[in-house]
């Protein structure tokens, strides 16, 4: 498998729908940088936050799993409580080619802030906005700033294509616009 470079990641993004929103170069003046880098895609927060909370002594169970566990906001910034957790999803919609596998690492500016992203990886022929999950790890509350960066995609192309891709497995996830919370 190799990284793909920038070059590779700006002619699929703009060629074939790869990421869109797509975003040239990386912005960074007065935000959380976003936009294409050296090897790889910072992707933007969007503006909607499923904040969990124990308010109704909810049970997180993935497999019979109940909107009751968190409140929803919607706004340019979201505060995270301590030792909480929140959802969003990228400002873009990836296509992810059949040859690839996409893996997402949290920006550096918010790991130093106690901030944990993650996201498992994007599999070939997946398509969607991603939902990123962001644990505050810390015992104070902590912002989070919607329409800037948030994590960091790289792209791995394989040595050939897999013989099921998750499109044709029909995924669970697929075509997901906006938080998409845990199916069964």
């Amino acid at each position: 498998m190799s990284i793909m470079p920038d070059h590779w990641i700006r002619r699929m993004a703009t060629e074939q729908g790869m990421i869109e929103p797509f975003v040239e170069a990386q912005r960074r003046e007065g935000v959380i940088s976003y936009g294409l880098s050296s090897y790889g895609y910072d992707a933007r927060a969007a503006g909607e936050f499923k904040i969990f909370t124990n308010v109704d002594n909810a049970l997180v169970d993935p497999k019979r799993f109940s909107d009751e566990g968190f409140v929803t906001r919607t706004g340019d910034t979201c505060i995270v409580p301590p030792n909480s957790f929140v959802l969003t999803h990228t400002v873009e919609y990836f296509r992810i080619p059949r040859d690839v596998l996409v893996i997402c690492l949290g920006k550096s500016t918010y790991a130093r802030c106690g901030l944990i992203v993650n996201v498992t990886p994007l599999e070939p022929e997946w398509e969607g906005q991603v939902t990123i999950e962001i644990s505050n790890t810390t015992p104070l509350p902590a912002r989070i700033y919607a329409n800037e960066g948030i994590c960091q995609f790289l792209f791995l192309k394989g040595e050939a294509p897999p013989d099921v891709s998750y499109a044709d497995r029909a995924g669970k996830y697929m075509h997901q616009r906006g938080v998409a919370l845990p199916r069964l």
